[in-house]
């Protein structure tokens, strides 16, 4: 006989996770299917290693720039990288244990394998068949397959995460967000790295022109740039990987990295077994998350794509899902706000429209934009890259985006998504009254 259940989760991220919690405090019968470890990317191998690794380089960063500025010795400071993985292993390694004592404890049955869909309200996982009034889709997203010949040779960021000894050559393909992230981190640690982007727009979604001043930042570090530059072909051979371009060049390190961008991890649930509709590789589903064919599925967070592929987005789509099962199909996401942040050294942080998107959709904008790196809750970090560029509505005053280049860019782009969520006037957020000298001290200035 089959085990029944109110709600299936395939994953253990964190949709999955906010998800089954909300439905099992409701005295649903709820059970998580994880084909990995418990915690799901962010926790074990995203945002939140790579944060640990960041801030370690950061701050040996930091060091440096303000040697001879009052702080002996700075220039010295290296990174012991063995020591910063077993210092991300501290964060990391506990988090299957804990996640499913907490499951244990509340009543959610945890199962590890990898699930397919065997029916329309039922799946199969190690050996066994569950049925479920409603099944959610949660299982993230996974390297994109490009068309290039050796891609598969290509090493993840998970991989790049868990690398016990730091590679002396690293070669980035794709000039996205995991390719600057991780780029940054190994030059820090001592590492030659280059970054191989087809076009001539790295990091597309974000500001270009507070792009270009973090492009010529990086080159200034000695990470190598490469625009206008197309991986033809991927080759492993006894000195390790060769990249060879679209216009003839070679490129040759210890480790090569996809940074081509993520994709829903669809891969292995037998959709169609399940009566669940997808297209190019993406589910096709409602504004309230519900698959268009089986009414049965939701899905959240990467899985979904119906947002941008943040955290964040996985929490409120896990809110919207969780309202429909338990309240009635009539809660949709609304992503207006969204902060991004791109975690280099200094950071690039982003909410709202760019200009150019605002001008796309015919939008009128006021831009105001300068230079921060005088300011004075820059210079004492020694950081010479710092920029804004904001986006205001000429008619109702509204922030319509911000885009900030600096040390404290992500943490202070948080109060201007407030104020896109909100819909506030860009004169009410120079109202505020912020804690002396600080990040968010420098929003009148950038207001004025």
């Amino acid at each position: 006989m089959p085990d029944q259940f109110d709600l299936v989760a395939l994953g253990s991220g964190t949709a999955a996770d906010a998800v089954a919690r909300r439905c099992r405090a409701a005295g649903w019968r709820v059970a998580i299917i994880e084909a990995r470890e418990l915690g799901g990317t962010c926790a074990l191998r995203g945002c939140e290693p790579k944060k640990t690794l960041w801030t370690i380089a950061e701050a040996a960063d930091r060091a440096r720039r303000l040697a001879g500025m009052g702080l002996a010795g700075g220039d010295r400071v290296t990174i012991d990288w063995p020591a910063l993985m077993a210092f991300k292993r501290s964060f990391t390694d506990p988090v299957p244990e804990r996640r499913a004592q907490a499951y244990a404890e509340a009543g959610i049955e945890a199962i590890q394998g990898a699930a397919r869909f065997v029916g329309p309200r039922a799946v199969e996982v190690a050996g066994r068949r569950l049925e479920a009034r409603h099944i959610l889709i949660a299982t993230g997203a996974k390297p994109a397959a490009p068309p290039v010949p050796g891609a598969e040779l290509l090493a993840s960021s998970d991989d790049f995460l868990a690398l016990e000894r730091l590679p002396r050559r690293l070669l980035m393909l794709g000039g996205g967000y995991i390719s600057f992230e991780c780029a940054h981190i190994a030059a820090r640690a001592g590492a030659e790295v280059a970054i191989l982007n087809a076009d001539d727009r790295p990091l597309a979604p974000f500001d270009q022109a507070l792009v270009q001043r973090l492009v010529a930042h990086s080159r200034r570090i000695g990470i190598r740039i490469e625009l206008g530059c197309r991986a033809a072909a991927v080759e492993r051979g006894a000195a390790g990987f060769t990249v060879l371009t679209e216009d003839g060049r070679r490129f040759e390190a210890d480790f090569a990295l996809h940074g081509l961008g993520r994709v829903p991890n669809l891969e292995g649930l037998d959709l169609a077994a399940g009566e669940v509709a997808a297209e190019d590789g993406r589910l096709r589903l409602d504004r309230h998350l519900r698959s268009l064919s089986n009414p049965a599925v939701f899905a959240a967070g990467d899985a979904a794509a119906a947002g941008p592929q943040l955290t964040p987005v996985a929490l409120l789509d896990a809110d919207a899902v969780a309202r429909n099962l338990l309240e009635g199909c009539r809660h949709a996401p609304d992503y207006t706000g969204v902060t991004s942040a791109v975690f280099t050294i200094p950071p690039l942080a982003s909410v709202g429209l760019t200009e150019e998107a605002a001008r796309e959709k015919g939008l009128r904008v006021e831009v105001k934009e300068g230079d921060m790196a005088d300011y004075q809750s820059v210079r004492r970090t020694g950081e010479a890259t710092a920029a804004f560029r904001l986006l205001l509505a000429p008619e109702s005053g509204c922030l319509l985006g911000a885009h900030l280049l600096g040390p404290d860019a992500a943490e202070v782009i948080n109060l201007f998504a407030l104020a896109v969520r909100l819909r506030l006037p860009a004169r009410e957020l120079g109202e505020l009254l912020s804690a002396y000298p600080s990040g968010a001290s420098n929003i009148s200035s950038m207001l004025r």
